[in-house]
């Protein structure tokens, strides 16, 4: 289904595009980054706390990392009362999706894995590979929430097309 590159190109293109959104988001007051924009997790500072707190969570489950300081997606755009602490934050764990992308066993996507899904609140099997796509698959849908809204503020986020990501 997938395999190791591109897991690892998924990860440039987290980081890449995190950047880029946090940029154009710490150009902006507080005030600004927390109004509630209607957007499934309200605002740009929920969204992109909501973000990061799935990918916490998946890398806790498949590599062990701790899991999110938030408990549940309900409180998952709530983590972070500081947006500073929350662009440095999610500097230092796209870091650490880069290295297990580096590092993780191409033979590691062959396997399932099971959790317990508080989302359905029962305990799920689904394969690894099909699991680490959604991954990526959930901070580009959110990241788009995100820079719509950014984008909507008049400020300009890099595109977000694949090809033009610097150094292909």
């Amino acid at each position: 289904m997938i395999q190791k590159p591109y897991v690892q190109l998924m990860a440039r293109y987290n980081e890449w595009q995190n950047r880029s959104c946090y940029r154009e988001a710490g150009r902006l007051s507080d005030v600004d980054r927390k109004a509630d924009r209607g957007a499934f997790h309200k605002s740009i500072a929920g969204t992109l706390s909501h973000i990061l707190w799935g990918d916490q969570i998946w890398m806790s489950r498949f590599a062990g990392t701790p899991p999110p300081r938030a408990k549940s997606i309900a409180d998952s755009s709530l983590a972070y009362e500081r947006f500073e602490d929350l662009a440095a934050e999610r500097v230092r764990f796209d870091a650490v999706i880069a290295a297990w992308a580096d590092e993780v066993d191409p033979d590691w996507f062959d396997g399932d894995l099971t959790w317990f899904s508080g989302a359905t609140g029962r305990e799920l099997t689904r394969p690894r590979a099909l699991l680490v796509m959604q991954m990526f698959n959930h901070q580009t849908h959110h990241r788009g929430q995100a820079h719509a809204m950014l984008t909507a503020l008049g400020m300009k986020p890099d595109d977000t097309d694949i090809p033009f990501m610097p150094g292909l």
